[in-house]
């Protein structure tokens, strides 16, 4: 069993930084590749930004390429999402999730919710402008 807990959402102006953290603990956390999804209010959850367990391959939603950046630390067991040049369209709940093993990283299978096995509890990301 793995488990995941983001922190560092918050109220931000437009233009401004967040840095938003996951912290992941359990059976083999580092081991698995990871992903960032964001929920809009009243619209899906959509796929951000994933990383290969190593750090070493990144995937991006094109909407978001440039301005977040994802990284992991695994001697903290903790994935980041570095957020620059907010908007008010960032507006969102961000969620951490951590990919099925075994599975390619390749856009296609990072970007669905259901190649997610475990799931974080989410953090609110408000973006005023």
């Amino acid at each position: 069993q793995v488990q995941l807990v983001e922190s560092g959402g918050g109220l931000v102006q437009a233009g401004g930084s967040l840095r938003l953290s996951c912290v992941v603990s359990g059976r083999a956390g580092t081991t698995y590749a990871m992903g960032w999804f964001r929920q809009a209010p009243g619209k899906e959850r959509d796929f951000v930004a994933a990383i290969s367990w190593n750090g070493g391959e990144t995937y991006y939603a094109d909407l978001v390429k440039g301005r977040l950046a994802i990284s992991r630390d695994n001697a903290k067991n903790t994935v980041y999402l570095q957020m620059n040049n907010l908007k008010s369209e960032d507006t969102a709940d961000y969620y951490c999730a951590a990919l099925s093993p075994g599975l390619p990283l390749t856009p296609a299978t990072m970007t669905k919710q259901f190649n997610y096995v475990y799931w974080g509890q989410g953090t609110q990301v408000t973006v005023s402008s």
